[in-house]
């Protein structure tokens, strides 16, 4: 009886295996079917490297908002990374037991919120603030750049923090016998140990944010022109698709619109693909 109820567990577990491969690839296909075509009638060279989206004349060049992914992806993680990196160790070695079962549900809040809430926040109180520090419309990298770190906290944190919670107290023990400090033993000993699910959870923000669409409409200014500064506007990847997909009619327009999301899953496969190479080189 035991053996028979483990079959059947193997093979749930199994099938649910099988029913997430199926589904990615599924959405591979799609992608590939409707994308690829496009690019090839465009031109690769013409959509990559063109610098002029003009669907209505027939230009169709995604390198302004190529460029305008990765500034608000990068700012994001400048701003985020350090700040999720440190509360996590602070929940996992500092934090005092009454404190933290106060910022552990909080944390759980903050990843629980929506992104559409997230968009009003920002667009109420972040882009007024812009405007009375910085000047202009508010709406631009920077204020793209800094929602999304607030974004990507609960992520980065939760799996830093578990991954610092993972390591053997043996690490820690050990250093302190050998006369290091409670402070000198965490960062120069627990840390290290756990980078590897640190990193971890740097790539599963850079994904949350590389991926989010709504929060960034409302904020980022949408202007499908290359950045020169912080302080323009910006318009992503995904927020193209979102904001052109409702009009695009049957034809080009609309399958350059999945080419972009062809790109933007591979820009994710890249990022996932070197996630992998570092923690087998570590």
């Amino acid at each position: 009886m035991k053996n028979y109820s483990e079959r059947i567990m193997k093979f749930i577990f199994a099938m649910s295996a099988a029913a997430s491969t199926v589904a990615v690839a599924i959405i591979c296909i799609f992608l590939v079917y409707k994308g690829v075509p496009a690019i090839r009638e465009i031109g690769l060279g013409d959509f990559l490297l063109g610098s002029t989206w003009k669907p209505t004349e027939g230009e169709f060049g995604i390198f302004p908002m190529i460029v305008g992914s990765i500034y608000v992806t990068a700012g994001a993680m400048v701003l985020g990374v350090p700040v999720g990196v440190l509360c996590a160790v602070f929940m996992a070695r500092f934090c005092p037991r009454g404190l933290y079962k106060i910022f552990k549900p909080a944390v759980e809040l903050l990843a629980g919120i929506p992104s559409i809430v997230y968009g009003f926040f920002g667009l109420m109180v972040i882009v007024p603030l812009m405007q009375n520090v910085i000047g202009g419309s508010g709406k631009s990298v920077l204020t793209a750049s800094v929602l999304l770190a607030i974004m990507i906290l609960p992520t980065v944190i939760s799996v830093a923090e578990s991954a610092l919670r993972a390591v053997p107290e043996s690490y820690y023990e050990g250093s302190l016998a050998l006369g290091a400090t409670h402070e000198r033993s965490v960062f120069f000993t627990v840390i290290p140990a756990a980078k590897s699910g640190i990193l971890a959870g740097v790539i599963l923000g850079i994904g949350r944010a590389i991926g989010e669409t709504m929060a960034v409409v409302m904020v980022a200014g949408n202007q499908a022109a290359v950045p020169t500064s912080l302080m323009s506007g910006v318009r992503t990847m995904t927020a193209n698709i979102v904001l052109e997909m409702g009009y695009a009619g049957e034809g080009l327009h609309r399958n350059a619109l999945i080419a972009t999301a062809v790109v933007l899953f591979v820009f994710i496969l890249i990022i996932n693909l070197s996630f992998s190479m570092l923690k087998r080189e570590g």
